[in-house]
């Protein structure tokens, strides 16, 4: 497994370092880049080099450079693996970092390396990370229901309220992408009773060439599908490939959190109706202003402003933070929000 680091600090310097974890092989620690002056801030994200997180980057370039003394890097593993996120996440702890940024692939994996870093005195925040036990705060773009309840909305208008349809979540153990679905398929069961949901859930593992694989399979074994609903980013690729292949573009309908530089083509083509996403680069710099408040002993209250768009009037609910921050695309506004 291949770790990648990125280190920003407020100069806008960015040093980038590979590291093998494979046996004995020595650790690259963060620790002798990062000044004993400065608060030193880790985001975990669930794969390295993902468009979603490479966008992340982005943000914390950014919010480095408008905070001195602040030093933020990113790290993610090779696949989506909770084990290996979680020996991650205990090597940082053992380098000391102040404060850790983490979007979990499992919580319930996590939970231990994550107590036992809060027992040691480092923050943690999370995002995608309703259900995680031990956090300081969980920042989410908006109301995870909500968000399942909008993406239902728009499949159901998309098939004229009538039909097979099946979703897809990245990990069946991802605590937000299940919220989604769980939301999603309560609210077609209460008001859109002509649809019918075909199958489990089905888990593509953040690989589009998984979702592509499972969409043939659908195909053959519901032959009048009409619907389905992505979670991971890269779900709509490979749904709409399948369905581009089977030249099913006007019978079928395909909604999902994506990003347009990874369906713009789809979109193009109408074997992907819609995506909807919020930001990940404004959804890493809420997370490390909330990272700022809990090391200041801070709290972060309704009607708070953590000076990030869409994270201007948040709503908390115990320790999870809630900005109002989802946009939705199709082929006619996809230029506005191409990244």
């Amino acid at each position: 497994m291949i770790k990648h680091t990125a280190i920003f600090s407020a100069n806008g310097v960015r040093a980038v370092v590979l590291a093998s974890l494979l046996g004995a092989t020595a650790l690259v620690t963060v620790s002798s880049v990062v000044a004993q002056d400065e608060k030193s801030m880790a985001v975990v994200v669930k794969v390295a080099g993902d468009p979603w997180w490479l966008r992340m980057e982005e943000g914390l370039v950014e919010y480095a450079a408008a905070n001195p003394g602040i030093k933020v890097f990113m790290q993610g593993v090779s696949h989506s693996d909770a084990a290996l996120q979680a020996q991650l996440i205990e090597d940082l702890v053992a380098q000391g970092v102040d404060a850790i940024g983490i979007v979990p692939i499992s919580p319930q994996t996590l939970e231990p390396v994550l107590a036992k870093a809060r027992a040691q005195g480092v923050v943690v925040v999370t995002h995608e990370g309703e259900t995680q036990p031990t956090k300081n705060f969980d920042v989410e773009a908006f109301d995870n229901a909500e968000y399942g309840v909008h993406l239902m909305d728009h499949l159901a208008a998309q098939m004229g309220e009538e039909g097979e349809y099946a979703v897809f979540v990245g990990k069946l153990t991802n605590a937000a992408h299940t919220a989604w679905v769980d939301a999603a398929v309560a609210h077609q069961v209460a008001t859109y009773p002509k649809m019918t949901l075909v199958g489990d859930r089905i888990e593509t593992n953040e690989d589009a060439a998984t979702a592509y694989r499972k969409t043939l399979e659908l195909l053959v074994a519901y032959p009048n599908i009409k619907g389905f609903q992505g979670s991971s980013s890269n779900d709509p690729i490979g749904i709409g490939q399948a369905i581009e292949e089977a030249g099913l573009e006007e019978r079928t309908s395909v909604v999902s959190t994506s990003l347009v530089s990874l369906t713009q083509d789809l979109l193009e083509t109408g074997a992907v109706d819609l995506i909807s996403f919020w930001d990940p680069k404004m959804a890493g710099q809420a997370m490390m202003s909330a990272a700022i408040r809990a090391m200041n002993h801070e709290p972060i209250v309704t009607g708070d402003d953590l000076g990030v768009p869409g994270y201007n009037n948040v709503i908390v609910k115990g320790d999870i933070v809630y900005g109002a921050a989802w946009v939705d695309v199709t082929v006619e506004n996809m230029e506005q929000h191409n990244f």
